[in-house]
């Protein structure tokens, strides 16, 4: 079963009619998702999911946006390059 979550937006803070793509929709789901994932409230596969997309489609698209998908901390770099 899908559940689905609504959410209302001013029209006046949109870009107009004409500026929106045709698949509006779907680019607003993957940038919600990509920033949760960002955040760390989302994990990549549930991200991936969010905007209907497979895990690994997701963290190539996430990069492309400038997104880090790998959150490496102190020598852990390093250990992973040796």
């Amino acid at each position: 079963m899908i559940t689905t979550l609504t959410i209302e937006l001013p029209v006046a803070g949109l870009p107009s009619a004409a500026e929106l793509p045709a698949n509006f929709a779907d680019e607003a789901r993957f940038l919600l998702a990509v920033k949760l994932f960002e955040q760390g409230r989302n994990s990549s596969g549930k991200a991936s999911h969010l905007c209907d997309m497979g895990r690994v489609e997701f963290l190539l698209a996430a990069g492309r946006s400038g997104v880090p998908v790998v959150d490496l901390q102190g020598g852990e770099l390093e250990e992973e390059f040796a």
